[in-house]
């Protein structure tokens, strides 16, 4: 095989070593990230179980901690894709299944504590004994922790030794080619600074990745607090929405009451009009005799005159009934006037029956306006209610995203940190192939001027 055949195996090898070695840290990189996060959910397993125990003691039931528990310990022997928890395996399995086991033993220890106090010296016992196999588990997903950085860091130093064995093969070849690549010496010489120059701007890109990571860092956790403060912040907008209904609902129980009354005044005032009909017609009626009483004065008045006129006729003898016919007719006069009085008085009447008559029809139409009012007023507290009550449950779901957002972004930050530890080992090889590449530099420098 020829030596510039070797030389250009020599740098495919170079490039695959160099492709493989990305996609083997790309790959690496997955394993510390999960972990990490195993590592956390067991730390905050040992910490709510540790928590549940202490409502229980303080006299407060914990029957969401409890479940809340439960639901850990599923995720981390049985996986759980939506967090990146893998499913549990090894000596970390047996711990959890441990775990597991000693767990409902502390629940049982919780439910008796509840209806016997005497139970809490067992219920602490018990619960040391959790403490302390959770604190296995710990121990034991750091263990895991560490030996994949271990196994991480062995990876890229087996590339780095792997590729500076073919750096140093290719510079023995280099040495056997001397005389065939005398004319490629200045190539080699401006390839290799080409080469420093991009292993520079390598390391200069790597350095901007880190600081970006830790900016990135930073902005997740102040984007955290922030989704804690939106979480909180909505809690408090349900509570105000809530008291906004009871409210609501306040009025609504107002307005129907003032609807009732409405309909009962309105019923009041038909049954006015019902009576002041009855009196209009007994004012016709009284007016009618009144008529009568007039038509009989009248008659009688004419009856007098008529009797007052055959009194004259008759001399000495009617003068007698000529009194008699005189007195008449000052009675039918008097039963004229009082006739005529009780037309006017009756007339008065009539007239502010009618106005009494169109008041109530006023009213009616008053209170059918106030019916229809009430009603509509209720029909907009029921559709705010109904707003209130979205707006209520729109403000609970805020709340949940905001603190599984929360939740996420803690997650985000381990993973950073991670890609952080990764970019920073990532730094160390490039300064080692920028060493190795200005070695490459100055031997070719040295080569040309031997050449």
């Amino acid at each position: 095989m020829k030596i510039t055949q070797q030389i250009r195996l020599t740098i495919a090898a170079l490039a695959v070593v160099g492709v493989g070695a990305a996609v083997i840290e790309l790959y690496g990189l997955q394993k510390p990230v999960e972990d990490a996060r195993i590592l956390k959910e067991v730390g905050l397993l040992r910490g709510d179980a540790e928590h549940a125990v202490e409502l229980e003691v303080s006299g407060e039931k914990s029957d969401s901690e409890l479940a809340k528990v439960d639901a850990q310990i599923k995720a981390l022997i049985e996986g759980d894709p939506q967090v990146g928890l893998p499913k549990a395996k090894g000596e970390f399995l047996t711990i959890m299944q441990k775990v597991q086991k000693d767990w409902e033993i502390l629940k049982q220890d919780v439910l008796e504590f509840r209806t016997n106090p005497a139970a809490k010296t067992q219920l602490n016992k018990d619960n040391e004994i959790f403490y302390k196999v959770t604190t296995e588990a710990v121990d034991e997903a750091e263990n895991i922790f560490q030996e994949d950085i271990a196994e991480e860091r062995l990876v890229i130093i087996g590339i780095l030794i792997t590729e500076l064995l073919l750096v140093a093969f290719a510079f023995v070849m280099t040495q056997r080619a001397t005389t065939a690549l005398k004319e490629t010496v200045n190539g080699v010489t401006g390839s290799s600074s080409q080469i420093a120059a991009t292993v520079d701007e390598q390391g200069r890109i790597v350095s901007d990745q880190t600081a970006s990571v830790n900016e990135t860092t930073t902005t997740i956790e102040e984007l955290g607090a922030s989704s804690l403060q939106a979480a909180q912040q909505a809690d408090a907008s349900a509570k105000s929405a809530q008291q906004a209904l009871d409210t609501s609902e306040t009025g609504r129980q107002t307005v129907q009451e003032t609807l009732d009354g409405i309909a009962g005044l309105r019923t009041k005032v038909g049954e006015i009009a019902e009576k002041i009909m009855q009196l209009s017609e007994e004012t016709d009626q009284i007016s009618t005799i009144s008529k009568l009483v007039a038509d009989v004065a009248d008659q009688t008045n004419m009856l007098a005159l008529n009797a007052a006129v055959e009194a004259a006729r008759a001399g000495e003898q009617g003068k007698g009934f000529a009194v008699v016919a005189g007195e008449i007719r000052k009675l039918a006069d008097q039963s004229r006037n009082s006739a005529d009085k009780i037309g006017a008085l009756v007339g008065t009447i009539q007239s502010s029956i009618n106005s009494t008559v169109m008041v109530t029809d006023e009213g009616n139409k008053t209170a059918d306006v106030g019916i229809q009012l009430a009603e509509r007023t209720m029909s907009m507290f029921q559709e705010i209610a109904t707003s209130i009550n979205e707006v209520s449950i729109a403000s609970q779901q805020i709340a949940l995203s905001s603190k599984q957002q929360a939740v996420g972004v803690q997650q985000a930050v381990s993973a950073m940190n991670a890609i952080n530890l990764g970019a920073k080992e990532t730094a160390t090889v490039v300064s080692q192939v920028k060493a190795s590449t200005e070695e490459l530099t100055d031997v070719a420098n040295q080569l040309q001027v031997a050449v």
